[in-house]
């Protein structure tokens, strides 16, 4: 089946306050999905609450061994027939992600981009090596095999919703586990149901993938449901740690993917536009709410004066508005809640003696790109994740001192040092405790192809994407033959 102008993906009625369980069913509620950028009602969705995730996580056990069963070749042809109808609606999700999560039009199409890199990535494991031979006494064949996990309990976010829950879901289906879905609410169109139902026209077998809105309840039903082999969490550092011990105690394997306070070290040799370009790209993108924006900016003190003016007319002249109508550079913060938290940030941080050099105020859900200067390390801008388009610049003098500065904080997400002198940047990079690092470039980088994944309170060491993909949604299986059972001694 294909997706046409006539027959567009989310066209279909079926799924209007309804969830997805392999067909389209009433929830047990229904909620509204507003546009942050007007407020205005976009949709009703369907609601799961504990119950309901329960059933469907024990109808993806049922379904799972028939889908594991089927030959690697016709699991990889789902997975391509579900990127080619992606690639055909890919203008109607992008659509969905700007009005649903008040992103930018630019920033929409990279994420749907993404999304079906990740869909073609995912269609060739099946075919991939799912083993090896390993050594034995003559006679015995002795095997190391990767076999599915079973149901893997995806719980995805708002800020990319379709990209950070399809680079859990595609692999799993992929290799051959069956996937129990819980997005955020606020985002489940396009970070949910356009999922549920580009593998439904891909012909994947009924009750494999299940997408089911919840609120933290359903969430906490998936992490103890004994049907639910693993949980794949992103989201905040709060959160997560509910998500880890709550799994721990039925002993789920969990990958946790959470938050971090990422810094750009500038070195004084560094190209003082380039830099700026790269901070406010870093800072800004999505208003600031990514878990690899740059939250801190650490500048050498030779150029600080001069990084802290540019990068303030830089930011001055970023448009915000409503990425829906107009070619913005900033779009509207998810909701109110969000806002006032970065709002009570900055208050608490200008009390502890930062200024504000340019933005700090909003209308709406409207929030100004914002340079904050005068942080010291006791600053709570220094310390919280604030999720929020705030760049904070920090002086150092000395390399020693920006790597002390970077590493004091209780994430380990991403980090990243623009220099002219990359020899410079990789002996200072040998002692940054970073799970990402980039050199010239700034803290927001992702492909589908590598292993994502932070340390400390930005995750708990799993990786997510590229090779990490067979280690978090298979596990190990030894496998030994021989020609006759032996006559043992006993």
């Amino acid at each position: 089946m294909s997706v046409t102008s006539s027959t567009r993906l989310l066209d279909n009625d079926s799924w209007h306050g309804r969830v997805f369980t392999g067909e389209w069913r009433n929830g047990t509620s229904a909620a509204d999905v507003l546009e942050p950028a007007t407020g205005e009602r976009l949709a009703r969705i369907g609601m799961a609450d504990a119950a309901f995730v329960a059933a469907s996580s024990k109808a993806a056990f049922d379904a799972q061994q028939g889908w594991a069963a089927l030959p690697y070749d016709e699991r990889a042809a789902v997975l391509r027939r579900a990127a080619r109808l992606a690639e055909e609606a890919a203008d109607e999700i992008a659509g969905w992600i700007v009005r649903e999560s008040g992103s930018t039009r630019g920033k929409a199409a990279a994420e749907t981009h993404v999304t079906i890199k990740a869909l073609h990535e995912a269609s060739a494991l099946p075919s991939r090596s799912a083993g090896e031979v390993l050594p034995s006494a003559p006679g015995r064949l002795s095997l190391a095999r990767r076999r599915p996990l079973g149901v893997v309990g995806v719980i995805s976010p708002f800020n990319f919703p379709l990209y950070l829950a399809m680079r859990a879901v595609a692999p799993a289906l992929a290799l051959g586990n069956a996937v129990v879905l819980k997005p955020d609410p606020r985002t489940s169109i396009c970070g949910g149901f356009a999922i549920a139902r580009l593998f439904e026209l891909a012909g994947l077998p009924a009750g494999v993938l299940h997408v089911l809105p919840g609120d933290g309840a359903a969430g906490a039903a998936l992490t103890s449901d004994p049907h639910i082999a693993m949980i794949q969490f992103t989201g905040s550092t709060g959160a997560g740690r509910k998500v880890g011990e709550a799994a721990g105690r039925h002993l789920k394997k969990v990958s946790l993917e959470l938050g971090g306070k990422n810094s750009l070290i500038v070195l004084d040799d560094a190209d003082i536009d380039l830099a700026v370009a790269n901070t406010a790209w870093g800072a800004y993108l999505h208003q600031g709410q990514i878990c690899m924006a740059t939250g801190r900016v650490l500048v050498q003190r030779k150029i600080y004066d001069q990084f802290v003016q540019k990068l303030v007319k830089k930011a001055s002249g970023l448009t915000v508005g409503n990425p829906a109508t107009g070619d913005v550079a900033l779009g509207p913060i998810i909701n109110a809640a969000q806002r006032d938290h970065i709002s009570r940030v900055l208050a608490d941080a200008q009390q502890a003696g930062a200024r504000v050099e340019t933005g700090g105020g909003y209308r709406d859900l409207f929030f100004q790109p914002t340079v904050l200067s005068g942080v010291t390390q006791d600053n709570p801008a220094f310390n919280e994740e604030i999720f929020g388009p705030v760049a904070v610049v920090v002086p150092f003098d000395t390399d020693e001192e920006a790597i002390a500065l970077a590493n004091d904080t209780e994430y380990g997400l991403s980090m990243a040092v623009v220099t002219a002198n990359v020899g410079r940047a990789l002996r200072m990079g040998e002692r940054l405790r970073t799970g990402l690092l980039h050199i010239n470039d700034q803290t927001v980088n992702d492909e589908v192809i590598n292993p994502f994944g932070g340390v400390g309170a930005s995750g708990n060491g799993t990786s997510i994407g590229g090779p990490a993909n067979w280690e978090e949604f298979t596990q190990w299986q030894w496998l030994t033959l021989k020609g006759e059972a032996p006559l043992y001694p006993i």
